[in-house]
């Protein structure tokens, strides 16, 4: 924490969390990699490529060459470093170990400055759980936070070979490392340029990312405005507005934004926070991380038109580091205040006439990362969440503190690279695994189309598969198709088709949900054999995506006949198309498809993958497995909800609920 305070001006208010989330994120890391490592008939991978006598805990220590981050050489410690594995976590009786999870190999994190604990600490605890070997390059802002955070880690006992520190400019040094053909996965925490910028140097780079937000709270007519102005505050202000989480656009009804006496309210919040030095104990707000410059500097100091001054920012003596808070009213759709993340102390407010209005405003930026309503209405709630697009979704409260597991943090749009799988929430770690399987399933089908478990779902396509004639598709093949329906859809009924609240606390809802992605594209190539084409579209259909079935020119007609007859009852629920590599390049480009599923990672178009560089859409190209807890996670999108029903207390018509009260 004392590092944090003098090397990024964070007040001890603010480091304090995060010490409590690093702490959370390294237990609950380690747990959720056991999940996957439990699941059914999972064997993990890379343990015995290890030199004798050598494990990833106390192996030989070495320490990175000052001269060699331009060119890493730990891909020898050449595999994953695997997870141990408890003894409870074998293969369940009877159960073949047909799928297997390992580690990707060399991990680079890169965390940012403003939150310089919790999020290294994060970062290098998943991807260790998962069995990988990380490298943190941390943020040139904050490097003795991350040192001493490395220090934690090496102390618990982490070999200096397996996490390995490398300080360097982000330029140069730092992006030739990202870039290394020996680097297997990044994950970034960072600008959505930086993100673009990373994929356009290296198109084939597995980049997990959390980017930027222009994060907004709508205030209705019918909320409690008292309490909205508290929450929206600490949300706006709190670390100078410097939290990618942090509300910069406030939206208010008419009433309430022609109401004089809420604006004088939210003013005098606003004068009223303690504006100093990280080390004065009453400071709010404290010192931006340098100077500011470019887009936050032209916010503080101008007003675009229609915008006035509600609250006027100063610099704070002879600091050019601090400034005070400034409201910006009159905030005009389109401006540059309401499309562009500024990372400071700057609140832009806009008028709505109906709740509709004011969503389409906010999805109109194209970030998604938080969104904030005040509303003590519930057909306002359900139609904004119903309609906002965003990874994290916050009613009657701030819209920053995510908690982990209770609010797995992550966005959506321009706020999101790679699969989106939250921080904080069970799946995070499933991405920095790789999950392969052998061709036969546990056991022969027994099921009929009529099982509980998958007839509701998909009984045409099922009842087709037991039925195909012998030359139709290889035995294999269909029995293997058969076991992984059953297990899309007994996972789809326990984990992805409802919501979760893990805590149950009184007065505050936490849900986490799955939303199906819209439009996925599944790429049905030469190469790719029956039980990966038809286990894609049936993995889709059961996660409730639009599907779009694109297959190339020089492909045979029989194939191609076969699973439209497969879906023939989805209707309008899938589509096919011809369509060669450059046409579903061009598609990439104009977006015509949220996600593009292919078989594997060499059967990617070069083609395909630049453009999905220019754009960061994603292409899930990892392999085609039959577990549902797995393969179910690539036509899925992570939602959390967190609602505070409660008013001071009061829990209105939910008193009689059984809940746990809040430590």
């Amino acid at each position: 924490m004392w590092a944090a305070l003098a090397n990024g001006g964070k007040t001890l208010a603010e480091s304090d969390p995060e010490v409590s989330e690093a702490v959370d994120f390294v237990e609950f890391y380690r747990a959720s990699a056991r999940e996957f490592f439990e699941l059914g008939g999972v064997t993990e991978r890379g343990a015995t490529s290890w030199a004798p006598g050598f494990s990833p805990v106390s192996g030989p220590e070495t320490k990175w060459p000052a001269a060699s981050a331009a060119s890493p050489r730990v891909k020898a410690m050449e595999t994953a470093a695997p997870v141990d594995r408890p003894a409870n976590t074998a293969p369940k009786p009877g159960a073949e170990e047909r799928i297997h999870a390992a580690g990707r190999g060399v991990v680079v994190v890169v965390p940012p400055w403003n939150f310089p604990i919790a999020i290294p600490g994060g970062g290098v605890a998943a991807a260790l759980a998962a069995g990988n070997t990380v490298i943190l390059k941390p943020a040139s802002d904050t490097v003795l936070i991350a040192w001493e955070l490395c220090q934690c880690f090496w102390r618990a006992g982490v070999s200096r070979r397996v996490l390995q520190f490398a300080p360097c400019p982000g330029s140069g040094a730092g992006a030739r490392l990202v870039t290394h053909p020996d680097v297997d996965a990044v994950i970034l925490t960072g600008g959505t340029d930086t993100a673009l910028r990373m994929l356009n140097a290296r198109p084939d780079l597995r980049l997990f990312a959390e980017t930027g937000g222009k994060n907004a709270t709508i205030i209705t007519a019918l909320s409690d405005r008292e309490l909205a102005i508290k929450h929206l505050v600490h949300s706006a202000f709190s670390h100078s507005g410097q939290k990618c989480s942090a509300t910069s656009l406030l939206l208010l009804e008419a009433e309430v934004y022609e109401d004089a006496a809420f604006k004088r309210m939210l003013c005098d919040a606003v004068k009223s926070l303690h504006v100093g030095s990280a080390w004065d104990l009453p400071t709010r707000v404290g010192p931006l991380i340098r100077p500011p410059g470019g887009d936050l500097e032209a916010a503080l100091k101008t007003l675009e038109p229609g915008e006035s001054w509600a609250v006027l920012p100063r610099q704070v003596g002879d600091n050019p580091h601090l400034w005070s808070p400034g409201v910006k009213w009159g905030v005009q759709p389109g401006s540059v205040t309401h499309l562009t993340e500024f990372f400071g102390p700057v609140l832009g407010v806009m008028r709505f006439e109906r709740l509709h209005e004011a969503i389409a405003l906010v999805n109109q930026t194209g970030y998604g990362l938080t969104s904030g309503l005040a509303s003590l209405d519930d057909r306002e709630q359900a139609e904004w969440l119903a309609g906002i697009r965003a990874g994290n979704l916050y009613i009657n409260r701030p819209t920053t503190g995510a908690v982990v597991l209770r609010q797995p943090f992550g966005g959506m749009g321009k706020s999101v690279f790679g699969a989106g799988m939250k921080a904080g929430g069970p799946n995070y770690v499933a991405q920095f695994m790789q999950f392969t399987e052998s061709d036969e399933p546990d056991s022969p089908d027994t099921s009929d189309s009529r099982d509980k478990s998958t007839g509701p779902l998909l009984p045409g396509f099922i009842e087709i598969l037991r039925h195909l004639a012998p030359d139709a598709a290889p035995a294999p093949d269909v029995r293997r198709t058969l076991a992984a329906v059953r297990s899309y859809a007994r996972n789809f009924r326990g984990e992805f088709s409802h919501a979760h609240d893990h805590f149950r606390l009184l007065g505050q809802d936490n849900f986490r949900r799955y939303l199906p992605v819209r439009e996925v594209r599944v790429r049905v190539g030469a190469a790719d054999t029956f039980f990966e084409n038809a286990a894609r579209l049936a993995a889709a259909r059961i996660a409730g995506c639009r599907i779009t079935a694109s297959h190339a020119l020089p492909f045979t007609s029989a194939s191609v006949q076969l699973l439209h007859e497969l879906t023939e009852e989805w209707a309008g629920g899938i589509e096919f198309i011809e369509e060669s590599d450059a046409q579903l390049a061009a598609a990439v480009r104009t977006r015509q498809a949220d996600r593009i599923r292919f078989a594997a990672e060499d059967r990617v178009p070069r083609v395909v993958r630049d453009a999905a560089a220019e754009t960061g859409l994603f292409l899930a190209d990892a392999p085609v497995v039959s577990e549902g807890r797995v393969e179910l996670l690539w036509y899925l999108r992570e939602q959390s909800i967190s609602h505070d029903y409660h008013r001071y207390g009061n829990l209105g018509a939910r008193g009689c609920d059984s809940r746990r009260e809040p430590a």
